[in-house]
């Protein structure tokens, strides 16, 4: 790379308007393309431990780089006011991302706020994390105790060389296998483990991965290199489709689709034709699922983004330090939701070089949340 990007924050982020009329949350807010609003991705720290190459490389996250001081961080009561509004309006599944969630202090705190909200049809939520695994072996009974129902652990190689490379920290891989088995120990589970597939760097890896993985209760998930941010050096030749991912593992190990378990899931389901287990894979690359996305992120400082591509939020966290009501919080949610028209993924099919356009920038993935 020949020009270093320091991201402190989304500074073109503003307040999101206040519609005059306070019309209350139905649980069945829309979007104007008919998409719900059904998943909430809280990142709740831009810190992490790794430094992989597809998502915080070195060369950008480096010892100088300033990361968010702790006041411009959403307190556990901000996140858990502002879920709660979420919650009203149709979310069902919240997520904790970063970073690397689990270094953020006291998170089962958090976790178990966030486990007392109710959908709006008086159920619990689907509480779910994703962790490098760094963490989690020591971890993994006390988010369990405190609400966490599974956990995603993300692994680019069965290899130790090639993991080493991949996070550029020197993690073993036998440290991210413990990590889950403690996970499925504590009943974190069903777990799922997110390969990110970069050509020419760990694609070597898909079928080691896919053998470690089969015939344990555990669902792997290969996941195209993707465009995220401006740090990672994104180009399309180190992407490897989904399609010939499945075509690899199917010649050794044949595979049948599966239908997804709701609509908007991410990843495409096929399972082992033996019975001896599934994959998944998400191609949002190559076969973009824009029409079902029905995900909003909310990051680390407050700002609301309607896609993972997007190139600026919305900031939630000025409405909440201003002292805003519940009602006024609600309505600006819905406002957003309902003008959300992003189907990025759709039209960098057609313009893979010309989006976003000039004078524009993706917020990073370590910002915004995976």
């Amino acid at each position: 790379m020949t020009e270093k990007i320091i991201i402190l924050s989304d500074g073109r982020a503003r307040a999101p308007a206040i519609p005059a009329a306070l019309e209350p949350a139905t649980g069945e807010l829309r979007d104007r393309l008919a998409r719900p609003l059904h998943d909430l991705r809280i990142s709740i720290t831009d810190r992490c431990n790794f430094r992989c190459v597809y998502c915080m490389p070195k060369e950008v996250f480096d010892k100088d780089y300033q990361y968010l001081p702790h006041a411009s961080l959403l307190t556990f009561e901000e996140i858990t006011r502002l879920a709660r509004q979420f919650v009203a309006h149709g979310v069902e599944k919240i997520r904790l991302t970063g970073g690397e969630p689990l270094l953020r202090k006291n998170i089962e705190k958090l976790i178990g706020m966030l486990a007392e909200l109710r959908t709006v049809h008086g159920k619990p939520l689907d509480l779910t994390l994703t962790t490098n695994g760094s963490l989690l072996a020591r971890k993994a009974q006390a988010l369990r105790d405190a609400g966490l129902n599974r956990v995603t652990v993300s692994l680019d190689a069965m290899d130790d060389a090639v993991f080493r490379a991949m996070n550029d920290v020197d993690f073993a891989v036998a440290d991210v296998l413990r990590g889950i088995d403690a996970a499925h120990a504590a009943g974190l589970g069903p777990i799922k483990v997110n390969m990110v597939v970069k050509a020419g760097s760990n694609d070597q890896e898909i079928l080691p991965m896919a053998r470690y993985f089969k015939g344990t209760p555990h669902i792997l998930r290969f996941i195209e290199y993707m465009d995220v941010g401006a740090s990672n050096g994104w180009n399309m030749q180190e992407v490897i489709p989904s399609a010939e991912i499945v075509r690899r593992i199917g010649a050794e190990m044949p595979l049948v689709p599966v239908d997804p378990n709701y609509t908007g899931e991410t990843a495409a389901r096929w399972r082992y034709g033996d019975g001896s287990g599934e994959i998944g894979v998400i191609s949002s690359v190559t076969q973009a699922f824009c029409q079902d996305c029905t995900r909003a992120r909310l990051s680390t400082e407050g700002k609301l983004y309607t896609c993972l591509f997007a190139t600026r939020g919305h900031d939630l966290r000025a409405l909440l330090r201003e002292g805003r009501s519940d009602a006024e919080l609600s309505a600006a949610i819905g406002a957003v939701w309902q003008g959300r028209a992003d189907r990025y993924s759709e039209l960098r099919t057609t313009d893979t070089e010309g989006l976003p356009r000039a004078g524009e920038r993706k917020v990073e993935m370590s910002y915004i949340g995976g």
